[in-house]
């Protein structure tokens, strides 16, 4: 199988990236930066490339599509990772923090979704997997624009599931909860926030990356064949 990350190279979606490799994937990481790639190809060779992407740009999307179909052969899973959060209230959110949101985490899939598709459908169909957060239904003072932008992603999910169901793609999307890495960590690191959020998670604990990546490999696996347009949250039943 051959796979594209976006921000594949830090956080959630490096560990994404690899979990993929493991689960023997051909893996193209897409970011702006190289961050922990060199990691990933020391241990996996050629099995895994790095190209620079910004997803805010339709054209640097598909130059990374592009890349990854001329490197391994074709597209199969494209997982739209790439994500970034600008905190602040409502009121004193600045409009700049908040295009940067929704430029990257609503744009950024849009952007990947529709320049994975020709390649999906040259290669006979395939996976898409976007990435949301818990933060979607447990709503937090200062998160407005994060909030709303993965709240989009869900929605944008479910309208791509319904359309390219006759194109033999399926798309879902992974909702993380409180997890040791990416975002999260800053939360794991906070004894203010650990006590606001560890007395709501049935787990009793943040989640490890490796507990997302399960899911997102069953998710893009033949073993989801029959899972279509769903939101998959795994937070621990953060309540």
């Amino acid at each position: 199988m051959r796979a594209v990350v976006t921000g594949g190279t830090a956080g959630l979606g490096r560990y994404i990236a690899e979990g993929f490799l493991q689960a023997g994937a051909q893996v193209v990481c897409g970011a702006r930066g190289e961050g922990q790639s060199g990691e990933l190809v020391k241990r996996y060779g050629e099995f895994v490339h790095y190209h620079p992407a910004d997803v805010r740009e339709p054209a640097s999307v598909d130059g990374l599509m592009t890349e990854a179909a001329d490197r391994f052969g074709g597209v199969d899973i494209v997982v739209a990772n790439a994500g970034i959060t600008r905190n602040g209230t409502v009121r004193r959110l600045s409009p700049e923090h908040w295009r940067d949101v929704m430029s990257t985490n609503v744009d950024g899939v849009f952007h990947t979704v529709q320049a994975a598709l020709p390649h999906l459908e040259r290669g006979g169909g395939g996976t898409i997997l976007t990435l949301s957060s818990a933060m979607t239904g447990r709503i937090a003072p200062g998160a407005s624009a994060y909030v709303a932008s993965k709240a989009a992603v869900e929605a944008f999910t479910r309208c791509c599931a319904v359309e390219f169901a006759g194109r033999r793609v399926r798309v879902n999307c992974l909702s993380p909860g409180i997890l040791t890495v990416g975002m999260g960590a800053a939360v794991c690191a906070d004894e203010r926030l650990r006590a606001a959020y560890w007395p709501r998670l049935l787990a009793g604990r943040a989640g490890t990356p490796q507990e997302a990546v399960n899911a997102a490999v069953f998710l893009v696996s033949p073993a989801a064949s029959y899972v279509n347009g769903q939101v998959v949250q795994v937070d621990g039943g953060l309540l």
